[in-house]
């Protein structure tokens, strides 16, 4: 096998693919946990930022997601494993906002909730992630049932009116 033939399997494959998927929105998620972090520190009232947070990213991606890509090869094994690699991901920066937030004692709500960094790990990057997937995948597989409906009643309509 020679290089291009390598290359163009790796591209191929769906892990590269769902990478290729949650390069932008995980950076997009990091800039999210930054800007709540600075604007609770000049105390904007929780009620104007509360929506500026990971979840409400999560689904909106998990809206787009299907829309841009559900004509792709195996569209939901992709759109789940995206949301596999993209929550956890996304969960790093509210761990280090935690050692800022607990390090300088700034009051923000990421320093409230735990004691060590160990706990800020297994919470934000596991129990976080799943708060992310199952509503992700939820909004995810219902976008695609739609869109998939969708393109079937165009097709049957399509069918009698060239029938």
């Amino acid at each position: 096998m020679n290089n291009t033939e390598v290359a163009s399997e790796k591209k191929s494959s769906i892990i590269w693919q769902a990478l290729q998927i949650i390069k932008i929105p995980v950076m997009i998620s990091w800039l999210i946990t930054a800007l709540r972090f600075v604007l609770e520190l000049v105390k904007i009232p929780e009620h104007f930022i509360f929506f500026i947070g990971l979840l409400w990213f999560t689904l909106g991606c998990s809206i787009y997601w299907p829309i841009k890509f559900h004509s792709k090869k195996q569209f939901y094994l992709l759109f789940i494993l995206a949301l596999l690699i993209f929550s956890p991901l996304s969960r790093i920066p509210v761990a280090l906002a935690w050692w800022i937030d607990t390090y300088w004692q700034l009051g923000t709500h990421y320093g409230f909730y735990f004691d060590t960094f160990g706990q800020v790990l297994w919470n934000q990057v596991f129990y976080g992630t799943l708060v992310q997937i199952i509503p992700g995948a939820i909004i995810g597989a219902l976008t695609f049932a739609i869109i998939t409906q969708k393109n079937k009643s165009k097709l049957k309509n399509k069918t009698i009116s060239n029938g």
